[in-house]
């Protein structure tokens, strides 16, 4: 297959994933330079090719943009045989094998690593589920929202006091972080089998990911023994960081030291506020979160947001306006990061896509073809990677294996 340049060149990964936590970690693969080969259903594909709306005119979802471009989608049926006996074939020849489909699936299919590293040693195989291989849950089905509940994030998440109803973070945080371990996971098991010549299997659960990033709030608990709480917009150990209310909107305001807190004093005009005992340091703001911020509020709601935005940055006070999706996408930062791109799709001219998020200067990830149709490669990977012939094809699809 043609080898595209970027810094996995000569990397072939075998995606049998659906949904976003596997093509997510199987597109940022992409975007670094690897042969992306998407394995998906006849007749239907990957489900969320059917998420919608919104669709492009062609019919193709957004949210199925979202995570497949730089692949090639091959159609298999992995219910029949022979179609299990292409992704063998397929799997030899792979550097990588990546599947989410629910744990022991692959086994009872003969597909999974054991039969697979048996005729590929150096096969790196990533299988991201709910709960991971293990665990009285690992039979469970994983969804994002119900992993958020169970992990914990939306007992943090959503209008601060007892009485707050939890919320889900508004994007599918734990499948977009669960693909980023996956990624991680990869490039650090191709680096072990390029040193030994060994593949090996990797396990990412959704719910181990989210435990994973709650970080500082965990962290806290484990010393405290407190529960954490909600807050909001607001930070549990730093204030002010939040929120806070102008006379056009809301501004973000987030004060990380006592050198910036004593700036904001004074730009505010309340500079007796630094000297204050209730808010000279932060761990006095926090003790006195209520009492500052009903002052910094009143305050703040004299002047617009771009007048707040101009003094505090010009002062080294991080902050920044409360953007909507079209107006964050539609920043000068944005733009000069090449974060929105424009990609030709065959089948609805040009198409709009988030870009790389990661530059590397000497290899940088790129976006070389729009998210395929589906099955749209099916012919050219089984003549140009397998070596079948066109009746061998032909015959493939008369008895839709693929």
């Amino acid at each position: 297959m043609d080898l595209q340049s970027g810094a996995l060149s000569g990397i072939t990964i075998l995606d049998l994933s659906r949904i976003l936590a596997g093509p997510f970690a199987t597109m940022l693969l992409g975007d670094l330079g690897a042969d992306v080969i998407k394995v998906e259903r006849p007749g239907a594909g990957d489900d969320t090719r059917q998420w919608g709306p919104p669709f492009t005119p062609s019919g193709e979802s957004a949210y199925y943009l979202c995570a497949n471009r730089n692949k090639k989608s091959i159609t298999v049926d992995l219910s029949q045989a022979p179609g299990r006996a292409l992704v063998r074939e397929l799997a030899t020849r792979a550097d990588v094998l990546v599947e989410n489909f629910r744990a022991g699936a692959m086994d009872r299919w003969e597909i999974g690593y054991s039969a697979l590293s048996a005729l590929n040693p150096g096969l790196v195989y990533c299988t991201i589920t709910g709960y991971g291989q293990t665990g009285p849950y690992r039979d469970r089905p994983g969804y994002d929202n119900v992993i958020e509940a169970q992990g914990g994030v939306m007992s943090i998440t959503g209008p601060s006091g007892p009485d707050g109803e939890p919320c889900k973070v508004g994007v599918a945080i734990v499948d977009i972080t669960a693909g980023l371990y996956a990624a991680l996971s990869i490039l650090a098991a191709l680096r072990h089998r390029d040193a030994s010549g060994h593949g090996q299997y990797i396990d990412v659960a959704l719910f181990d990911v989210q435990l994973s990033w709650l970080a500082n709030v965990a962290s806290a608990y484990l010393v405290s023994g407190e529960p954490p709480q909600r807050y909001g917009n607001a930070h549990p150990s730093i204030v002010p960081y939040q929120t806070v209310r102008t006379n056009d909107g809301h501004l973000m305001l987030a004060v990380g030291n006592d050198t910036q807190w004593r700036r904001l004093c004074e730009i505010v005009g309340c500079t007796e506020w630094a000297s204050d005992s209730r808010f000279s340091t932060n761990a006095a703001r926090v003790e006195h979160r209520d009492e500052l911020m009903a002052q910094l509020e009143r305050e703040f709601e004299g002047r617009s947001s771009a007048d707040w935005t101009s003094a505090l940055q010009a002062a080294g006070i991080p902050c920044g306006p409360v953007n909507s999706i079209p107006q964050a996408l539609d920043t000068e930062q944005a733009q000069a990061r090449g974060m929105l791109q424009s990609i030709p799709h065959p089948a609805d001219g040009d198409i709009r896509q988030i870009g790389p998020a990661v530059k590397l200067s000497k290899t940088p990830a790129s976006i070389r073809s729009a998210p395929p149709r589906l099955g749209e490669h099916t012919e050219e990977v089984l003549r140009d990677f397998l070596g079948r012939s066109d009746h061998e094809v032909h015959e493939l699809r008369r008895n839709n294996v693929i």
